[in-house]
């Protein structure tokens, strides 16, 4: 079930909302699991059973760690629950790559492709972050199995995040109060997001989709970076619009979750990136993957620049992996520890020479209009051979065609295609941001909302709907 579906907006949401309304707060959180489950069943029916086993095992897990007084009985509980469901991850999204290259090598291994649950890449390492953090005593565990059980499926983040440690919404599970400044604040963000995903990420979707499926080989120059620049709008506004929206919809119902993304296409440089994108992603290797390994290799006497470059090769290796079980998201991860890398050599290099804030603009459209569209290609391709062929189209040329093949762009662009593409680049910069904080409750912003709203439910309900790109992590 989508949140842009008309099923959602007109019967699932109301229905909900008007339920939670009602009950007595007592047992609004039965009411939240309930929904949670009935809302991953109804395109998960079978994968939802995967998800409640590990809930169990996870929520047993936690409190054993938590009460056991031995640290090799607290250090086998942990390693049976991570191993759980990191085993659950290799099975449904790894195990068929894993097999395929096996067989490559030239043995006969059964293939049982086995489908993807959605979501398992998010409430897996959510249950990972709790007995993490429940091991270090940084959290106390869920006595209450019903609390534990809507933090791992509550619906809003269920499907593709953020990825919440539980430490942020603990407390929420008290708060069940109906409070009307959060429901204003939760449908003002959820509207954003929908007309994120409907009026923008879509419209970038048709350019490029057309694109991406034609041969590497008959697309122009100019038109194989309009296609990288087309998907890296879509891939944010697809994936901020529905953070805006599990953010928005968390807030109606009383639960803070942190925020997803804060505008990383102003960044100016990879490490700059990655603390705006995806931060719950990128958090979570940081505090449970690269800081760990680090202090454990700094005990082992390791010479502080191999550590210092193994950790970052591999986090950005796992980072692309976790993407997808395919190669081309290995060498996505490579790509960006290799850029990540040679700017840490760069500003090294440099140190005290130069201040990069004085270059911020031309930088940040350097590191935005240049590397982002060729990492994003490597993201996009259907197979690493065709990443390959494009990327030789965008920096080589295409032999067939002059540089300045304008009119094949009207075989891949409208005008009003082109003129959202305008609108989508001016908006990846914090210019909505301060005019919702400064005209948050005049009557020309809700408006603006209502607008909005109507124009992106209108579109969704009478065209087949683009799924979110990330419910396939």
């Amino acid at each position: 079930m989508l949140f842009t579906s008309p099923i959602f907006l007109c019967l699932f949401l109301p229905v909900l909302f008007a339920v939670y309304v009602l009950v007595a707060p007592t047992f609004r959180i039965h009411v939240l699991l309930a929904a949670s489950l009935f809302f991953y069943s109804w395109g998960e029916p079978k994968a939802v059973f995967i998800m409640t086993t590990l809930i169990i095992i996870t929520w047993i897990a936690g409190n054993l760690i938590a009460e056991t007084t031995k640290q090799k009985n607290k250090n086998i509980f942990i390693t049976l629950g991570i191993c759980t469901n990191l085993l659950a991850l290799f099975t449904y999204k790894y195990l068929n790559f894993f097999i395929e290259n096996i067989n490559f090598l030239g043995f006969n291994i059964n293939d049982p492709k086995l489908p993807l649950p959605i979501g398992i890449s998010f409430y897996t390492f959510q249950a990972i972050s709790y007995l993490v953090d429940v091991y270090r005593r940084t959290i106390k565990p869920s006595k209450s199995f019903i609390n534990f059980a809507t933090y791992i499926s509550l619906f809003p983040q269920l499907v593709m995040g953020p990825i919440i440690r539980f430490k942020f919404i603990q407390n929420s599970f008290k708060d069940r109060k109906i409070n009307l400044n959060n429901i204003f604040y939760g449908l003002q963000r959820f509207i954003m997001g929908f007309g994120k995903k409907i009026l923008i990420a879509d419209t970038m979707a048709i350019i490029a989709d057309t694109i991406f499926s034609s041969p590497a080989e008959s697309i122009p120059f100019l038109i194989s970076w309009l296609g990288a620049l087309a998907f890296l709008l879509q891939l944010y506004y697809d994936f901020s619009g529905y953070s805006d929206m599990a953010i928005g919809l968390g807030r109606m119902f009383n639960f803070r979750f942190p925020e997803n993304f804060k505008y990383p296409y102003s960044a100016i440089s990879i490490q700059d990136f990655w603390f705006r994108w995806h931060i719950s992603l990128t958090s979570f290797f940081r505090n449970y993957l690269h800081r760990p390994l680090a202090i454990k290799l700094k005990r082992l006497k390791f010479h502080p620049i191999f550590t210092k470059y193994f950790l970052l090769f591999l986090t950005t290796i796992c980072i692309g992996l976790w993407h997808g079980a395919a190669w081309n998201f290995v060498f996505l991860g490579v790509f960006i520890a290799l850029a990540h890398g040679l700017s840490m050599l760069f500003l090294r290099s440099r140190n005290g020479m130069i201040n990069l804030k004085n270059f911020k603009i031309v930088l940040n459209i350097f590191f935005v209009f240049t590397l982002l569209p060729i990492g994003m290609v490597v993201f996009r391709s259907s197979s690493l051979r065709y990443a390959f062929n494009y990327l030789k189209i965008m920096i080589t040329g295409n032999s067939n065609y002059s540089l300045a093949s304008f009119s094949r762009a009207l075989d891949f662009i409208s005008i009003t295609n082109g003129i959202t593409l305008v609108i989508a680049i001016v908006l990846c910069y914090p210019v909505m941001a301060k005019i919702r904080i400064k005209y948050r409750n005049h009557p020309l912003w809700l408006c603006l909302l209502f607008i909005i709203f109507f124009l992106s439910f209108a579109i969704s309900s009478t065209k087949t709907l683009i799924p979110f790109l990330y419910f396939k992590f």
